[in-house]
């Protein structure tokens, strides 16, 4: 079976042989009846020639009826006959134009998922299976944000010429909508292996660039498979299955495919119970900042924090950051959520010392907002925490998806006073000339280089080179991960300016964090209504 394939016009050789045939008898008709009615010719032929008397006017009349009548049969059999043959092209057209996605030429999910059972039906009636490949094309929001929807267009073009070329001629190719795409091929059940092959020389040949307007474009694409072995399974079932095969592929890094398995669903709902968790939990408050202390290595003072988020359900109590942070960038949700709680963070920090910093992560999705710098800023006004206090740490990967727009919101923000912090440097593949174009203040060594100092020489090495990097740019370096003594002591032989892990001190909530700064002095002196009134007054006046 094919893809959509263009509509069948009427062989318009085969037309006019017909044309030819019934003109044919219609002349016939004609000679017949002129046979039949010969003594009339032969009068009106003397009567015209001047060798004999007049003809009968009424049966000349009659024959020269009959002859008109026939040729305007004939012409009207022609007009009717290309009436019909034009509905019918009309029909076919239209059929087609129902059934098939307009830019990509490829089957739509409608008729999709009737070919696609009858599909099925066939192959179980010939002992054969079915597999039923979902592909999702990666990041393909973001092309379109950064280049424009011609180049989202022109991408998805390009992904269906590529899924043709790779797959047989009797797949089924259908574009589901957005970035999806599916396609179905029957094969012997022994041609797993087969499949799985195809599988791997999609998602190689979606990982070449796209030249569009002399840019090139970067895509690639997740597979999820499904299996039909029986006619129990319908179409809606396989594109479930497919599709959280698919999501699965995302989670373990993108770039890849894989089959359905029964656990896969499993991992689906809890994700959906987590997205439902968040989403009804944020309104309630139950996102609360954590407190990581950070300090100057070679003295041991106390010199600022690292926010981290905690979930605190009222069902399974308190909930690391890596079980549902995933889930809020996946679904959207990561903006608000994360403003949320810094604006909670920045409200506890009002009460430290000007001497402690608060460090915030900001997600790769946040950066890709362009108002993010104002929404920052009108969190700092809101809350009348000092921008002085407030260091930003920007995660290393998020530098390459739109880096203008990076420019663009850290300038801002670097411009409000607020300080900039790469972090997990080491694990993207950022470059000098980043670091040197965006104006960032420190940046922070990535934790898996730092637990594995002690044992290992090239993590060693590593970190020695991102140190000695950070000297020349005049960019004090921060090791996050520090878990003992010995690794302490080393930061500080190497000229580490801070340092943060479980060896200074664990995560702790507000109070338990208030409590620790009040030990120090490190609390700001509780303001006095009248000084309060004053402030409040102050800002609305600025």
């Amino acid at each position: 079976m094919a893809t959509a394939a263009a509509p069948k016009t009427p062989d318009r050789a085969d037309g006019a042989k017909r044309d030819v045939v019934a003109g044919g008898i219609v002349v016939a008709a004609i000679i017949l009846f002129v046979g039949t009615g010969s003594s009339v010719m032969q009068s009106v032929v003397r009567a015209l020639s001047g060798l004999g008397g007049g003809t009968d006017q009424v049966l000349a009349a009659t024959l020269i009826l009959n002859i008109a009548l026939i040729l305007f049969g004939w012409r009207r059999y022609n007009d009717l006959h290309r009436e019909i043959r034009e509905r019918t092209e009309a029909e076919q057209r239209a059929r087609y134009l129902a059934d098939t996605d307009p830019l990509t030429d490829f089957l739509n999910r409608r008729a999709m998922l009737e070919r696609g059972q009858a599909l099925v039906a066939e192959a179980v009636a010939a002992h054969r299976h079915v597999a039923l490949f979902l592909l999702d094309l990666d990041h393909f929001k973001t092309v379109n944000d950064i280049h424009g929807h011609a180049a989202g267009d022109r991408l998805l073009k390009v992904a269906a010429e590529r899924i043709a070329g790779v797959l047989p001629p009797s797949a089924l190719m259908a574009r589901l909508g957005g970035d999806e795409f599916v396609a179905m091929l029957m094969f012997e059940p022994t041609g797993t292996p087969h499949v799985e092959a195809l599988a791997a020389q999609l998602v190689t040949a979606l990982e070449e660039p796209v030249m569009h307007d002399t840019q090139q474009i970067c895509i690639g694409a997740s597979i999820g498979l499904a299996l039909a072995t029986t006619t129990d399974v319908t179409m809606d079932t396989l594109v479930r299955q497919a599709d959280i095969a698919m999501y699965h592929c995302k989670d373990e890094g993108r770039n890849r495919f894989c089959w359905f398995e029964a656990g896969m669903e499993m991992a689906v709902q809890v994700r959906n119970q987590i997205e439902t968790g968040i989403r009804s939990g944020m309104p309630r408050d139950e996102f609360v900042p954590f407190f990581e202390p950070q300090v100057d290595i070679a003295t041991g003072r106390l010199v600022g924090f690292e926010m981290l988020m905690r979930w605190d359900s009222p069902e399974h109590g308190m909930i690391e950051p890596d079980r549902f942070i995933p889930v809020a960038e996946d679904s959207g949700l990561i903006g608000e959520l994360s403003l949320r709680v810094v604006r909670h963070a920045m409200e506890i920090a009002k009460g430290w010392d000007p001497s402690i910093t608060l460090a915030v992560n900001i997600s790769p999705q946040q950066l890709k907002d362009p108002w993010f710098s104002q929404k920052l800023t009108k969190l700092l006004v809101e809350t009348g925490f000092p921008a002085s206090q407030l260091e930003v740490e920007i995660t290393e990967s998020s530098l390459f998806e739109n880096l203008p727009l990076v420019r663009s919101i850290v300038t801002s923000l670097k411009n409000q006073g607020v300080s900039l912090s790469l972090d997990d440097f080491g694990t993207g593949y950022s470059s000098l000339s980043h670091l040197r174009a965006l104006p960032f203040d420190r940046i922070k060594i990535d934790r898996s280089f730092i637990t594995a100092m002690q044992g290992s020489p090239d993590a060693q090495a590593i970190v020695v080179a991102i140190v000695r990097l950070g000297e020349s740019l005049a960019m004090p370096i921060t090791a996050e991960g520090v878990e003992d003594e010995a690794t302490a002591i080393e930061l500080t032989r190497l000229g580490c300016a801070k340092a943060q892990g479980w060896h200074y001190g664990k995560p702790a909530s507000a109070a338990a964090t208030a409590r620790m700064l009040a030990e120090r002095g490190l609390l700001r002196a509780p303001m006095m209504p009248e000084a309060g009134a004053a402030e409040d007054e102050r800002r609305k006046a600025g």
